[in-house]
């Protein structure tokens, strides 16, 4: 059966590896055009090469609006419009907010929630004239905050709610907006956090359920693209996540606060070591300051 996305133009935010280089070598295999977007031109370059004729990559940082309003007027003008969006970059932090630059607690939320509200205010004329559909990038950590992931969690819930209220406001015009909660997800945001910081791996391993589990890129991708084809509005990964974001208060009640802080009493002071000991706010290839490599 042929794909729903076939000859339909996505437009992919922080495309240049991870999550969305994945994502997007599956939409061209379904027959997809595609828009790269990023701050990594030769790994976007590569990419669009991978996948053939027909697709566009341009560079640009999704809190720079001239920026991003150049890449989607050049997406529109090479592609012929936008059917989707899948604003999906985003970086995370090293440690507590004791330990981390005040810059880099702010450029998280900025790449991660602001960098969703410029993607959407670019692009949302080009959707509406399709009717088409966006997948917003949220994350489990918006239905459980940990400590040492405060700026994330807060991008990422406010990431959930935006999409929720956008959701509203554009229903009436056909646009459908979907929102994604993905866990741990094999990339080198993760991969990075593994191997730099043992406190990483130590409350990962405590985790229960789907939040201690680490999902292989392909299955997430998986997820992601199936989202896109039937426009859900909601994405969990993995799955089992669905019925936890139901009773989500639990995870932020007195009762499950004091288990946290009990294991938080041990484990933080650990990791501001581990991170004041690493010397920067970032993992080895996130996109926290201008010099560094892309993350998914």
């Amino acid at each position: 059966m042929a794909s729903s996305l076939a000859k339909k133009v996505v437009l992919i935010t922080g495309a240049a590896r991870g999550i969305g280089a994945e994502t997007a070598r599956r939409l061209a295999a379904r027959g997809a055009r595609v828009s790269l977007v990023g701050r990594e031109p030769h790994l976007l370059a590569a990419v669009a090469a991978e996948l053939g004729p027909g697709h566009a990559w341009h560079e640009a940082d999704v809190t720079d609006q001239a920026a991003l309003d150049r890449a989607v007027a050049a997406t529109v003008r090479e592609l012929g419009g936008i059917d989707v969006v899948f604003a999906n970059a985003g970086i995370a932090s090293n440690g507590t907010v004791a330990v981390t630059p005040v810059e880099a607690l702010v450029r998280t939320i900025e790449v991660n929630l602001i960098g969703v509200v410029r993607t959407v205010s670019a692009t949302l004329p080009h959707v509406t004239e399709r009717r088409g559909y966006y997948l917003l990038m949220s994350s489990a950590s918006a239905l459980a905050p940990l400590p040492a992931m405060a700026p994330y969690s807060a991008s990422k819930i406010a990431v959930e709610q935006f999409g929720t209220a956008l959701r509203l406001e554009v229903a009436h015009k056909g646009v459908g907006v979907g929102i994604a909660h993905p866990s741990w997800i094999d990339t080198d945001l993760v991969r990075d956090q593994q191997r730099e910081l043992s406190t990483f791996s130590q409350t990962l391993a405590a985790l229960p359920g789907p939040f201690g589990r680490v999902t292989p890129l392909g299955e997430c991708v998986d997820a992601l693209v199936d989202g896109m084809e039937r426009r859900r509005r909601k994405v969990f990964v993995p799955r089992s996540l669905a019925p936890l974001a139901a009773i989500r208060q639990f995870f932020t009640s007195p009762m499950a606060e004091r288990a946290t802080l009990r294991s938080a009493a041990r484990m933080v002071p650990r990791m501001e070591a581990e991170v004041l000991a690493l010397g920067r706010a970032f993992g080895e290839h996130s996109m926290g300051f201008a010099n560094a490599p892309e993350e998914p």
